[in-house]
This record gives structure tokens, C-alpha cells and sequence, in this order.
């Protein structure tokens, strides 16, 4: 079996805390955590509601394929209750979001985000040889 070594976000502006526990607990199921970033408060980004989001990297392994994992991605979201109509009014239960797979890099903008460069840079230097 081989692992792939992955980024995913997780992000909340809803019940944030729990939002984030919840999607962690979920994430277990799917992948094999090397380290979780902090959780960081920032402001909203290209939305008119006012609520701060949690924010944090956790830096995994994983036997899925990249297509597969962003699925079950989107499938702990719809199952933690995110929908359209959330969607359009700027509410996000919860974010997951595939950063890196391997040396493969998705959500190209999100990279330069100063939150995600804050939280990457708390990883340090990737190991992405074991």
C-alpha cells in the first residue's frame, strides 16, 4: 500500500470550535495525522458576514487517491451540514480543503493567503521522504 503525503485546510466561521473538533474527528478516518498546526482566528475573506474563522493545517498521510480524498472531503462537509443556501449566505460550517498531495499543489490561490503562509510556516520544512 502506498502513502501519500498531503495538506489539508480546515476552516470554520460557524460554531467554530466544535466545527473544527468534528472535522478532525472525521478526518481519522481517512488519513493518518503527522501534525496539526495551531487553530488561528482570522478575518473574512470575499464575504459580507462579520464572523471570524478558525483556521488550521494538518500535514497527513494517506492511502487514498487524490480524487478520492477530495470526495470524502466533500462528503464530511455535506455531512456536517454545509449546503448551498449556507453557501450563498457566507456561513461555513466547515472547510476542507486538499493543499498538497504528494509534491502536487491544489487551491493554488490559497497559498498565498497570509493565514495559510502563518500556518504553513509553522510546519517548518516539510518531510516528505519518509
Amino acid at each position: 500500500m502506498t502513502l501519500h503525503k498531503i495538506i489539508i485546510s480546515l476552516a470554520s466561521n460557524c460554531g467554530q470550535k466544535a466545527n473544527i473538533a468534528e472535522a478532525r474527528r472525521r478526518l481519522g478516518d481517512l488519513i493518518t495525522p503527522r501534525r496539526y498546526t495551531e487553530a488561528i482566528w482570522t478575518e473574512p475573506i470575499r464575504t459580507t458576514r462579520p464572523d471570524l474563522y478558525l483556521n488550521q493545517l494538518v500535514e497527513a498521510d494517506t492511502a487514498l487517491s487524490a480524487d478520492d480524498l477530495e470526495a470524502a472531503l466533500k462528503r464530511i462537509e455535506a455531512d456536517m451540514g454545509r449546503t448551498a443556501e449556507d453557501r450563498r449566505e457566507g456561513i461555513v460550517r466547515i472547510d476542507l480543503d486538499l493543499l498538497l498531495y504528494d509534491r502536487r499543489r491544489y487551491h493554488e490561490r490559497d497559498w498565498e493567503r497570509p493565514y495559510v503562509k502563518k500556518l504553513l510556516g509553522m510546519f517548518g520544512r516539510f518531510n516528505f521522504s519518509s
